[in-house]
């Protein structure tokens, strides 16, 4: 492999299994809860994208956003539920490529446990407006790049490399299977 990891004096590949997978992604969506969710993966044709934001996720990679039921996004995962969600948490790092399966609820309980205020502005007849789903993503894997050490470390590492011509660079990134 000829990369410029091969330069690097330390390791900076993890791939993370189960738990492990499942933590990471909670923290780096924790850092950013607002995404690219992706629909129209399998089609041929470019993926169907629109920003939107996460109402929860948990340990075990799976993601909770509400939705109108009469979305293109809705009805595109319906004939396809095969989705993909991108995160980027901040400039230099915390970056997240999830790919998973959706499903679509109308459950009221879910609703209301997901429900914030400002959601109005969407749902304008509020909590009870007839249109909110939820859609559950499982997900299934994923990719992740971040530093070790937080962007100061980071910033400053990568400042001496360039000063002494080598790469030490102080990302860490791997596959997530949860």
């Amino acid at each position: 492999m000829d990369s410029i990891n091969k330069q690097q004096p330390e390791d900076n590949q993890e791939n993370l299994i189960g738990a492990e997978a499942g933590r990471k992604i909670k923290e780096l969506v924790d850092k950013s809860s607002t995404c690219f969710f992706c629909t129209k993966l399998t089609t041929g044709e470019p993926m169907k994208t629109r920003p939107m934001s996460v109402q929860k996720v948990d340990n075990k990679g799976n993601f909770w956003f509400l939705s109108a039921n009469d979305s293109h996004k809705n009805a595109e995962i319906q004939a396809d539920n095969r989705v993909q969600l991108l995160f980027q948490g901040s400039n230099y790092s915390d970056f997240l490529s999830i790919y998973g399966t959706a499903t679509i609820s109308t459950d009221k309980e879910l609703i209301k446990e997901l429900w914030e205020p400002i959601l109005k502005a969407w749902f304008t007849e509020g909590i009870d407006d007839p249109r909110i789903t939820v859609i559950i993503i499982k997900a299934q894997d994923g990719y992740y790049w971040d530093n070790k050490h937080g962007n100061a470390i980071a910033f400053v590492k990568t400042a001496i490399g360039a000063a002494i011509g080598k790469t030490l660079d102080d990302s860490i990134e791997g596959t997530l299977t949860v």
